[in-house]
């Protein structure tokens, strides 16, 4: 499933930049965007993570691949919650909402 059209409800305004409500696969072959778990407004983009749920190695793994898709430093990515959950929310910062838009559109295409 392409996260486009009524999957955007995975990111939200914030006051510096915006919300990204993801699900997280720890432990696959490769780093990747692989779809949309949910809909609605429980929606969240579906990571796999290749590095494992152990010592946060999978969540500095999406903070990586969160900067290097939205073309922002690794500082501007910040995780909000569910540091030891599967569902969670990062902050990145100093991207709109019309850019992480048009970047989740790219990547399901």
């Amino acid at each position: 499933m392409n996260p486009t059209g009524k999957s955007m409800a995975m990111l939200r305004v914030h006051a510096g930049g915006v919300t990204l409500a993801v699900r997280a696969q720890p432990g696959a072959k490769k780093t990747a965007i692989t779809g949309v778990y949910s809909e609605g407004v429980t929606a969240q983009l579906k990571i796999a993570v290749h590095a494992p749920p152990l010592e946060g190695r999978a969540n500095q793994a999406l903070i990586a691949f969160l900067a290097e898709t939205f073309s922002v430093p690794k500082s501007a990515v910040e995780l909000v919650s569910g540091e030891l959950s599967r569902s969670k929310v990062f902050l990145l910062r100093g991207v709109s909402l019309a850019t992480a838009q048009a970047v989740l559109a790219r990547a399901g295409s």
